[in-house]
């Protein structure tokens, strides 16, 4: 990495911010497919579950939105 004129560390913590960016959105897509039926047949989550990790996707959406709440000018 000493080709790069970037801090690796930045670059380390930078990749996590954007990886926590692009989670809450595929968190939502895979709530949407194990809460449906005929997606996942008997495999379907159940309710506790559900609530549960729709809570966790809400809970990265807003922790999202305050990142970039911070980030305005």
């Amino acid at each position: 990495m000493g080709f790069l004129p970037i801090n690796p560390i930045q670059l380390l913590v930078w990749t996590a911010v954007i990886n926590g960016i692009v989670a809450a959105p595929i968190m939502a897509m895979m709530m949407l497919i194990v809460s449906n039926r005929s997606a996942m047949g008997r495999f379907q989550a159940r309710p506790s579950l559900a609530w549960a990790g729709w809570g966790a996707t809400a809970l990265m959406g807003i922790t999202v939105a305050a990142l970039l709440w911070s980030l305005l000018p």
